[in-house]
């Protein structure tokens, strides 16, 4: 993975606020020609760096929607577990992210619900019953702050 300099840095600051600003916008934004831009981004592209490009998708009541962050605490932690637990999880669409952490719990899911009674529903078939979990602790989101980005919000 090359070493990213400062204007890197920057060309990968505005792709997160708007992976879809044209090429001529950002060489414009980083004091750089086109051409030189994309050169920048081909490399990052190629090197691994920049991994692809996604589209933040409205569900249709997206602002209505509860992200909740649930912390997991396995029982151990060993091979056997942490694989069980990855494999459980990967058969739930439900889960939306699942982070293997360092700290208090050994993983961090998110799930996205309409309401308390959906996320109880979530909690009885799905999180009570994955392999070798201790403990399971629940957040719920109030708003989420960067979302608002694309809005014309910085």
């Amino acid at each position: 993975m090359p070493a990213l300099d400062a204007i890197d840095r920057n060309i990968l600051r505005l792709l997160r606020l708007d992976a879809r600003m044209s090429n001529a916008k950002l060489a414009a934004e980083i004091g750089l020609s086109p051409s030189a831009c994309l050169r920048r981004i081909k490399i990052m592209e190629k090197s691994g760096v920049i991994r692809g490009y996604t589209a933040l998708v409205d569900t249709g009541n997206a602002d209505e929607m509860i992200a909740v962050i649930i912390n997991i605490t396995l029982e151990r932690q060993t091979e056997d577990y942490l694989d069980r637990l990855e494999a459980a999880v990967r058969r739930h669409p439900e889960i939306r992210e699942c982070f293997l952490m360092t700290g208090g719990s050994d993983y961090l899911l998110r799930v996205e619900v309409a309401n308390a009674g959906e996320f109880e529903r979530i909690h009885k078939e799905i999180l009570s019953t994955l392999p070798g979990v201790l403990r399971i602790h629940s957040s719920f989101s109030i708003r989420n702050v960067l979302a608002t980005r694309t809005r014309g919000r910085r």
